[in-house]
């Protein structure tokens, strides 16, 4: 086995289990009837990650604000139309019953679960790739595990930060690397794809856009004028390149373009906790692991993850 350490491997964990609800069937159960299906899911993708990519430590990013007060404040539509009638996010009850034992086996596992009040699952993401970056004992590369394109922002070949992002049809997430963003949207790196989508703005999360920009302008633009501060720099100034509809509309939305980078940049200092997720010490707590896997009729998925990970260790 080599001696350099494998890579970090961080979960956007939302992600993961919501795509596993909805791409296995129900009559996947626990012994009392209970669905898992989304809970197989999860460890399942967790399991075949640690197998492909043999890293050596992994973190389970969570959701302790899934709509954080601070974009709310920015752009008060951000996730308006997920909102429930008791103002949290909507869920399925199916999929709602099965987070606390996502919960439970994560923690029996030992393979932590961090997050941070008045942050998103994005933001500890962003902040843990920061000080991983940072260190001078990181591991050779950081792998972000995420169904979220927003993450595309965290793409950096020299700081080794590469997002594995699922396709349909397919068992292996496809690499994002800067070659990938410039082929797919004419973007060059994490920043500029972050820059991209604030113009173009993504209904999924609430956010408007500039009207009349869109994927390819955007991505245009950057080329032409570097960065959205650039762009905004260029909609200012009537000698520039700009089209005067292009100026037009940057300008139209300036009260937009003033706060949406608040919303759309992940956060890289969120109070996260210390925790370093080493593989080493899977299972955590072997006697509640195997009480789970029997309730919960979860012997098969929890032996492979537990023998993957020793295999890595």
């Amino acid at each position: 086995m080599s001696d350099q350490p494998g890579p970090l491997l961080l979960l956007d964990s939302a992600s993961m289990y919501f795509r596993a609800f909805f791409a296995l069937p129900d009559t996947m159960t626990a012994p009392d009837g209970t669905p898992v299906n989304a809970v197989r899911g999860f460890l399942d993708a967790i399991s075949r990650l640690v197998e492909a990519h043999r890293p050596s430590r992994v973190v389970a990013c969570w959701d302790d604000d899934w709509r954080p007060a601070f974009r709310v404040d920015a752009i008060p539509s951000y996730k308006e139309h997920r909102l429930s009638d008791d103002g949290g996010e909507e869920v399925p009850a199916a999929l709602s019953a099965q987070v606390p034992v996502i919960v439970d086996v994560l923690a029996a596992l030992g393979i932590p679960r961090l997050g941070s009040p008045g942050y998103e699952a994005d933001d500890v993401i962003g902040t843990l790739v920061a000080r991983e970056v940072a260190a001078t004992d990181r591991a050779s590369e950081v792998l972000v595990m995420t169904g979220d394109r927003d993450l595309f922002q965290l793409v950096d070949d020299d700081a080794g930060v590469v997002v594995l992002y699922p396709v349909r049809g397919q068992k292996e997430p496809q690499r994002i690397d800067e070659a990938w963003l410039r082929e797919k949207y004419g973007v060059d790196g994490g920043q500029a794809y972050a820059d991209m989508a604030t113009l173009r703005g993504d209904p999924s999360d609430g956010l408007p856009g500039v009207a009349g920009i869109g994927e390819k302008t955007a991505a245009s633009l950057l080329a032409q004028h570097g960065t959205l501060a650039g762009i905004i720099d260029a909609a200012q100034d009537h000698g520039s390149a700009l089209t005067a509809t292009q100026r037009k509309r940057i300008l139209a939305a300036a009260d937009y373009l003033a706060v949406a980078p608040t919303v759309v940049q992940v956060a890289r200092d969120a109070p996260v906790a210390e925790d370093r997720g080493n593989l080493g010490d899977v299972p955590a707590d072997g006697d509640t692991l195997l009480e789970l896997a029997e309730r919960w009729g979860l012997e098969s998925p929890l032996k492979r993850l537990v023998d993957a990970c020793a295999a890595v260790s």
